[in-house]
C-alpha cells in the first residue's frame, strides 16, 4: 500500500518533471554536439541523431538520456566521470537523480577490448 500511495503522489507531477528533464537534456546535448572533447553523441532530440524523423513522429518528448563517446577512450570516459559534481555514478539509470555510467569500467569492465567494440561499448 504505501509503495502505491508514493505512486500515486509522483504521477501527479510526471508530466512536469519530464518536460524539465527533457529540456535539460536538450541542452546539454546541444552543448556536448559541438565539444571538442566528445567524439559521438546519441540523443534523439538533435537533428543529428541518425533517425531523427522517425523519433519526432513515435515520441511526443526525446527522452532524458544522452549517450556519448569522448575522444580518448577510456580514459578519458573514466577522467570525465571523475569530474562530475552534479551527477552520481550508478549502473542503473532508472532513479529521480542525474545518473552517470561508464559501460567500459563498470557493466561491462570484464569484457576484452575486442568483447566491447564487437558490442559497441
Amino acid at each position: 500500500p504505501h509503495d502505491a500511495a508514493l505512486v500515486l503522489r509522483g504521477i501527479k507531477t510526471l508530466s512536469i518533471r519530464m518536460e524539465k528533464i527533457c529540456q535539460n537534456a536538450q541542452r546539454i546535448a546541444q552543448f556536448l554536439e559541438n565539444h571538442p572533447k566528445v567524439a559521438t553523441i546519441s540523443y534523439p532530440g538533435l537533428n543529428s541523431f541518425p533517425q531523427y524523423e522517425l523519433a519526432k513522429k513515435q515520441m511526443a518528448l526525446p527522452g532524458g538520456m544522452i549517450s556519448m563517446e569522448l575522444n580518448g577512450g577510456i580514459k578519458a570516459g573514466r577522467e570525465f566521470l571523475n569530474r562530475l559534481m552534479l551527477f552520481t555514478r550508478a549502473v542503473s539509470l532508472g532513479d529521480c537523480e542525474s545518473l552517470a555510467q561508464h559501460p567500459a569500467t563498470m557493466t561491462h569492465a570484464t569484457y576484452s577490448a575486442q568483447e566491447r567494440q564487437r558490442h559497441g561499448i
